[in-house]
């Protein structure tokens, strides 16, 4: 009897699990919180607790308002830990009013104007022999490579940084999470 009542809990508690697993293939969790498709770049941004420097940079670049509009966008998103790894100090003099004009350049080059989910990226890489040129937002030109099923951009001083989520998808978008800060040519 007691293998029966095991068995029992068992099933009944199967579709609350799969029911669950649902929910979190259909809203990926960033940061450690969900992404909510009907939700806004920056609405998302803000509650993942790996983009607090960036959400805060995009506060005093001034650009939540344009995240917010209609788009698409497409957002390489670097986290914290990316952040954390530029030299010290870099943050902070970037953050500071003064310096507004080229906070908001670079991230602004994280940024496309157009909805570009994984899939399609790797088909222009392809179709481009393995180096597909990106245009951003801000002007810069980086490339797009992969090995395998991570995305990788160089910037343009030639650094790579890789797609750690991709195809996290927004009202107005889509981000995809990097581990690096992505910088212009000099």
């Amino acid at each position: 009897m007691r293998l029966q009542n095991m068995l029992l809990a068992a099933t009944l508690a199967l579709p609350v699990a799969i029911a669950g697993c649902a929910a979190s293939a259909d809203n990926p969790m960033v940061g450690g919180a969900p992404m909510y498709e009907s939700k806004n770049i920056v609405e998302n941004a803000s509650n993942s607790k790996d983009h607090e420097t960036l959400v805060a940079a995009v506060k005093a670049a001034g650009l939540v308002e344009t995240l917010q509009g209609e788009g698409p966008f497409t957002v390489f998103a670097p986290t914290d830990a990316a952040f954390a790894a530029l030299p010290a100090g870099t943050v902070e003099t970037l953050l500071k009013p003064e310096n507004k004009d080229m906070l908001t350049k670079i991230l602004t080059c994280h940024v496309v104007a157009a909805k570009a989910l994984s899939g399609p990226i790797k088909g222009m890489v392809d179709d481009d022999s393995g180096a597909h040129p990106v245009k951003t937002v801000g002007g810069c030109v980086y490339t797009a490579m992969y090995k395998g099923d991570t995305i990788m951009l160089k910037d343009g001083q030639g650094n790579i940084s890789n797609v750690t989520i991709a195809d996290v998808e927004q009202s107005n978008g889509v981000i995809h999470v990097i581990d690096k800060v992505l910088l212009p040519a000099s």
